[in-house]
């Protein structure tokens, strides 16, 4: 098969020589031969040096996203078995496969691929316009993968209406992959159910990022009076509950997530001791302070305040904020939950801002624990944008 050939700029391509898995569109010095967008391309350095294939679109700013550092095999039906079987076993080693992210994009060297398995239905999201191609193909292949391991795949459902799809050039698009089937489904997680929403729910239903780190703060929480702030369809709060607090509230701005946590509680047998409000989360914190409230733990899991380096410093207003007003409503000695999901909020800003958050209102913090995303989303080492999720645990103390 012939391909066309992207030869780098003298000087470029620093970030993809460093284990980077994108070149962007003014890094590219030619491209001899023809080609259409979402084809697999050769990749040379300025000297003709062969860095690799990758697929190309030039309506993105990410012109090239590599599928491999060899120039050598031919990106077929075998090509990407060998990285969905991969992927596969390192789930299997790492974390609990009932529910996971079997794909994790350029982490699993699957340049714009997310497959998320909810027990045994699988949600597919295709973020770029190469693997958008291999999308039936693929559903056959991990279908037929999983059930060599006895796992059979009741139904697949595509998630592909995120809106980086339209950075491509690529319409937004939703539905079944192959048979329809219910599209509510029961998970089981750290000893919690709950009815995940594949078609409605937000990105691919649920948050599977944060398992571990939901089971994290479960031995903070017996007997504890407990806030649970961005609660989406209350993950955190029926860990909470689950681990025996005395109380838990939830909080989402959200009508639709705060019905179905409500449904999760019942699921559980915890409507008594946990429920959900639905409101604003930086109106209810000041709130509450007025009114002296107090809590043993207060979990502040929010939505990315930012998805560009352009909007950083509004972020940090935002993170400094919603993280000042809980450490005031946090009785002395107690815990607080606290983390960012954005790539572009480093570890080192985000744990700057939350330490001036903590001199602002005159408290001391005990780091219990430094966490980050969950295994089945890897941190792929020279490749920056894989690492987003910071997470921390700290006991806020009154200055002694």
């Amino acid at each position: 098969m012939g391909y066309a050939v992207v030869t780098l700029k003298k000087g470029e391509g620093r970030s993809l020589k460093k284990g980077g898995p994108w070149i962007y569109d003014n890094e590219i010095g030619s491209i001899m031969g023809s080609f259409v967008d979402g084809d697999v391309v050769l990749i040379h350095d300025f000297d003709g040096y062969p860095l690799g294939k990758g697929f190309i679109n030039m309506q993105s700013k990410i012109a090239v996203r590599l599928l491999t550092r060899s120039e050598h095999p031919e990106i077929d039906e075998q090509f990407f078995e060998k990285r969905l079987r991969d992927a596969w076993e390192y789930r299997k080693k790492t974390v609990d496969i009932r529910s996971c992210r079997l794909v994790f994009g350029e982490a699993d060297f699957m340049p714009g691929l997310i497959i998320d398995k909810f027990s045994d239905i699988l949600v597919f999201q295709s973020l770029c316009l190469g693997i958008d191609r291999y999308k039936e193909m693929l559903a056959a292949l991990i279908k037929r993968i999983l059930l060599e391991d006895g796992i059979r795949i009741r139904g697949i459902y595509e998630r592909s209406d995120a809106r980086v799809r339209q950075q491509e050039g690529m319409d937004l698009c939703k539905g079944f992959i192959g048979e329809e089937f219910d599209t509510m489904v029961e998970i089981e997680e750290n000893g919690v159910r709950y009815q995940v929403d594949v078609k409605d729910g937000q990105k691919t239903g649920f948050f599977l990022d944060q398992k571990y780190n939901r089971l994290a703060i479960q031995k903070l929480c017996k007997d504890a009076r407990v806030l649970d702030c961005f609660t989406h369809t209350g993950s955190f709060a029926l860990n909470a509950g689950k681990a025996g607090a005395a109380s838990v509230l939830g909080v989402d701005a959200s009508d639709l997530a705060v019905k179905q946590a409500v449904k999760n509680a019942a699921l559980n047998g915890l409507e008594t001791r946990v429920r959900f409000v639905c409101r604003d989360v930086f109106d209810l914190l000041p709130a509450l302070a007025e009114e002296e409230e107090k809590f043993d733990v207060v979990i502040l899991d929010p939505p990315a305040f930012t998805k560009s380096r352009n909007s950083v410093k509004n972020a940090v207003k935002g993170y400094r904020e919603i993280n000042l007003r809980a450490m005031k409503l946090i009785r002395d000695g107690g815990f607080l939950a606290t983390c960012s999901c954005s790539h572009f909020m480093t570890d080192e800003l985000f744990r700057e801002t939350v330490a001036q958050a903590a001199r602002n209102v005159h408290k001391r913090l005990r780091q219990v624990e430094a966490r980050t995303q969950g295994p089945d989303h890897p941190v792929l080492w020279g490749a920056d944008e894989s690492f987003y999720l910071k997470f921390y645990i700290y006991q806020v103390l009154d200055e002694r």
